[in-house]
C-alpha cells in the first residue's frame, strides 16, 4: 500500500504525532476528539446538533436564553473557550453589549480562520462591543486574561469539559484558577446523567450521521500525517455507556484485523478483529457534582440551572 503524503499544516502534522505519541500506542489506544473537526466534520458535528437524539445543543441554549442577565451578572469582559462559531453566545452579547461604559469579548479558539470570520460577523452585528479575539489552544493558557480583574466571566459551553479524564479536567481547573483573580466568575456547561437509551442514541443516531463523523477522523488523520493501512471501510462506529465511569464512549472497533504504520513516527500497530480506537469519552455529572468538584480548585457560591427537561446543566462560580 502507497504512504499517505498530506499536504498539512507543518503545526497540524507535529501535534497529531505527538497525540498519537501520547494515545495510540496505549491500551486501548486513543486518539482526542478534536482531530474529528476538519471541514467535513465541522458540517456534520453542526447536522448531528439538529437531530431529534441530539439534545444537548437545545437544552443548553433553553438555559442561556431563560438565564442570560444572571449568567453575565455585572460581567465588563466575557472570555469564551473553544468559542467556534460564536453562535450559541450571542444570546449572552446581547446583555453585555446593552452595558453602560462598554464591555469586550474575547473568544479563543484554535482555528485562526474561524475566529476571523466570527469576529467580522460580530464587529457588524455589535458595533458597541469590543471583539478581541485570541488564536491559541484553551488548555494551555498562561494568562494574564484580558479585562479588569473581578469583573471577567469565562465561558466554557457545549458540554466539552465531559470530554476530559479526570486527571484532565483537575488540571484544566487549576490552570484556569492560575489565571483568574478573585471575583472572576466560570461558566461551564455539562451534560447531566440520565436513561441509558437516551445517551446511547444521542451518539449512535439513527442517520448516521454520528458515525460517518467519527469515521471521517480517519481521514483526517491520513491527510494530516504520514501513514498507511488507516481505511475507514476497516472500521465501524460504536457509541457505548460506561456505567462505572458514567460516560459515553465513542469507539472506532476494527471489523477484519488491520496493521497501521505510521512512517514518520518509525512506528506501527496491529488492530485486531474486534479492537477499537477509543476517540471521545463524554462524562456525565450530578446536577451538583460538577460545581462540588470546583468548589476542591478554589471555586466558589456556586449557582446551578438546569432545561426544564432536567437535561443539561449550566454552573456558575467565583474565584474565592
Amino acid at each position: 500500500m502507497t504512504t499517505t503524503k498530506p499536504v498539512a499544516d507543518p503545526e497540524d502534522t507535529a501535534a497529531l504525532e505527538a497525540d498519537l505519541l501520547a494515545g495510540f500506542f496505549d491500551d486501548p489506544p486513543t486518539v482526542p476528539p478534536r482531530w474529528f473537526y476538519d471541514e467535513k466534520g465541522s458540517v456534520l458535528f453542526d447536522r448531528i446538533t439538529r437531530l431529534d437524539e441530539y439534545y444537548p445543543t437545545r437544552a443548553e441554549a433553553e438555559i442561556l436564553r431563560a438565564r442570560a442577565a444572571e449568567i453575565v451578572g455585572d460581567t465588563t469582559t466575557l472570555v469564551e473557550l473553544g468559542a467556534g462559531t460564536c453562535e450559541k453566545t450571542r444570546v449572552l452579547l446581547d446583555v453585555l453589549a446593552g452595558r453602560e461604559g462598554g464591555a469586550t469579548y474575547v473568544p479563543v479558539d484554535i482555528s485562526t480562520e474561524m475566529l476571523d470570520d466570527s469576529a467580522r460577523s460580530l464587529a457588524a452585528d455589535y458595533p458597541g462591543l469590543r471583539i478581541e479575539p485570541v488564536a491559541g489552544d484553551f488548555l494551555a493558557l498562561d494568562g494574564p486574561l484580558p479585562g479588569e480583574p473581578g469583573g471577567r466571566l469565562v465561558l466554557f459551553l457545549g458540554g466539552t469539559v465531559g470530554n476530559f479524564t479526570e486527571a484532565q479536567r483537575a488540571a484544566f481547573f487549576a490552570m484556569l484558577r492560575g489565571i483568574m483573580d478573585p471575583g472572576d466568575r466560570f461558566a461551564v456547561g455539562f451534560d447531566l446523567v440520565k436513561k441509558r437509551e437516551r445517551l446511547v442514541d444521542a451518539y449512535d443516531d439513527a442517520d448516521g450521521l454520528t458515525a460517518e463523523f467519527n469515521l471521517n477522523m480517519l481521514d483526517v488523520i491520513a491527510a494530516t500525517v504520514p501513514c498507511e493501512g488507516l481505511d475507514p471501510r476497516d472500521f465501524r462506529h460504536e457509541a457505548v455507556w460506561n456505567e462505572r465511569e458514567s460516560r459515553i464512549e465513542m469507539w472506532l472497533r476494527a471489523v477484519r484485523d488491520v496493521r497501521v504504520e505510521f512512517p514518520g513516527l518509525g512506528l506501527a500497530r496491529t488492530l485486531a478483529a474486534g479492537e477499537g480506537i477509543r476517540t471521545e469519552i463524554a462524562r456525565k455529572f450530578g446536577a451538583n457534582g460538577l460545581v462540588e468538584e470546583l468548589a476542591g480548585h478554589g471555586f466558589g457560591r456556586p449557582g446551578v440551572w438546569t432545561d426544564p427537561a432536567g437535561d443539561f446543566g449550566v454552573g456558575v462560580v467565583v474565584v474565592d
